[in-house]
């Protein structure tokens, strides 16, 4: 393998020691995915951003999309013109949701990821069920999450939409209200960048990512717009995902505006973000309680007593429906993919049988 520099590869947010060189990856060297466009990817070396195609078997027909290269992926290039992607090196994080549509499909939004900035304005955009979905699909992904509410500078609400969520999300989670204009305001989220580490941005559109990312780079880097004022809606001004290095270490992954979030069908109720509700669910003295006029019913009872949010509670059973309709979708994709497995090597073995191949 061509020399790979450590320190070079920890600027855009490399963790460890560089893999011991093998016979196999002789001649490549290690890069990051920092942008994906039609035409390919776009890599960066720590010292400079280049263009590279993928090598022809992650165009393949059929094959996993989770397989390709994505934005914040190290992989190894060969030195051909344009630089070929050989290799997808493991990744220590992967933030996915569903691909927008009725097919089933994971959709990889970001990977090699630290933590997960979850922005929502405090003007029409402040959606704590939305919040919630995102805080799912982190939960499963190797990252930490981080509510960041943004335009704090405009709003008079922002205790009690602190309070709100601090009542919805683990104690571990951070919350932070900013004016994503403001060096100064943004100087609580510091300390979640570094050398070595990486952070992507999600939320809607005109919540205040692309203005966050200026403020950190300390340059209008990323371009803005305003948001109507009829329902705090904004414009897609990011129109892809692009990893940015920091001036003070660390790097930043932007992403276009989401307004479709849809679990993968692998998140889980049991984790950090529900775990409270599913633990109450087990004190009822039913253990097929529906949590709805059975006697003994500790879920209810929280509910009355004021323990558990009724909004929550809602948002949890809505959440539970989607992620059993997901996964019964997901399994019957898996379930189908294998049987065409297997119908494809009888068919293999017949047209063997009948031409006397071996």
């Amino acid at each position: 393998m061509a020399d790979t520099d450590d320190s070079l590869l920890t600027r855009i947010g490399w963790r460890g020691n560089v893999p011991a060189d093998s016979k196999e990856h002789a001649g490549t060297t290690i890069a990051r995915v920092i942008a994906q466009h039609r035409a390919g990817y776009e890599l960066h070396d720590g010292l400079h951003a280049f263009n590279a195609q993928p090598a022809p078997r992650f165009l393949k027909p059929g094959i996993d999309p989770g397989m390709r290269p994505a934005v914040g992926d190290f992989v190894r290039i060969t030195s051909a013109r344009p630089p070929l992607i050989e290799q997808v090196l493991p990744r220590r994080s992967e933030l996915a949701r569903a691909a927008a549509g009725e097919r089933h499909q994971r959709q990889l939004i970001a990977t090699n990821i630290d933590t997960v900035m979850v922005i929502s304005g405090l003007d029409g955009d402040f959606n704590p069920a939305r919040i919630d979905r995102y805080l799912m699909l982190v939960e499963g992904s190797g990252a930490r999450a981080v509510v960041i509410l943004t335009k704090a500078d405009t709003a008079d609400n922002i205790e009690e939409a602190i309070a709100e969520m601090r009542k919805r999300v683990p104690a571990q989670t951070g919350i932070h209200a900013i004016n994503a204009k403001s060096a100064e305001s943004i100087a609580p989220l510091l300390h979640y960048f570094g050398p070595g580490t990486s952070t992507v941005l999600v939320g809607s559109s005109g919540v205040g990512k692309s203005t966050l990312t200026n403020t950190l780079l300390g340059e209008s880097r990323q371009a803005t717009n305003a948001v109507r004022e009829t329902d705090s809606r904004g414009r897609h001004t990011t129109t892809y995902r692009a990893l940015i290095q920091l001036p003070h270490g660390g790097c930043l992954i932007d992403t276009p505006g989401m307004r479709e979030i849809k679990l993968t069908g692998e998140e889980s109720l049991a984790g950090e973000q529900f775990g409270d509700i599913e633990e109450l669910a087990q004190d009822c003295r039913f253990g097929d309680c529906s949590h709805l006029s059975e006697p003994a019913c500790a879920v209810r009872a929280a509910l009355e007593d004021g323990r558990l949010d009724s909004a929550r509670w809602q948002n949890y059973l809505k959440l539970r429906d989607e992620l059993a309709a997901a996964a019964d979708s997901l399994e019957a994709q898996m379930r189908r993919k294998s049987e065409s497995r297997v119908l494809t090597k009888a068919l293999g073995r017949r047209l063997d049988e009948k031409y006397g191949r071996h």
